[in-house]
């Protein structure tokens, strides 16, 4: 295997183990939140649960078909520090801005491996670059959320 194909693997990989943690916290979130004013978010973070999925179950499918193994989850490390849910379950502020950061993580990834495939792997390239809109979404819907909580 070329040595950017394998490359191409391991961030493919990175951007999977990403999808599945925002999965497992968008759904800890989405339960956790109490008040009239988490409800809004919840249903958002509910909504986003399937598409995040779906990105991690492409990404998967693409590590497959180019000669990777998709891991377990004992190859699971945990990184979204921010997006864990608050002990505060009424701190949807922290949720939010918690959401930004993932979704500022995932746009860096896509972004990342649409520059690495760029002019040896068009498949995964579009397949990146789909994920890349719907994570520059899901962003700009919560920047609007926090907005709204902020005053702004």
């Amino acid at each position: 295997m070329s040595d950017i194909k394998q490359q191409i693997i391991q961030e493919l990989q990175v951007a999977y183990w990403m999808e599945m943690e925002t999965v497992m916290n968008f759904i800890a979130n989405s339960t956790n939140l109490d008040g009239v004013r988490a409800e809004e978010i919840k249903k958002s973070l509910l909504a986003d649960v399937t598409a995040e999925l779906g990105h991690a179950q492409n990404l998967a499918r693409r590590i497959k078909t180019i000669g990777g193994v998709v891991q377990g989850s004992a190859e699971f490390t945990s990184r979204q520090a921010s997006l864990q849910p608050p002990a505060q379950t009424t701190d949807v502020v922290s949720v939010i801005k918690g959401v930004i950061a993932a979704e500022d993580a995932a746009i860096g990834q896509y972004t990342k491996l649409i520059k690495l495939c760029d002019g040896v792997d068009y498949v995964t390239q579009d397949l990146c670059i789909q994920a890349l809109g719907d994570e520059e979404e899901h962003r700009r819907e919560f920047m609007g959320f926090l907005a709204e909580y902020e005053g702004r």
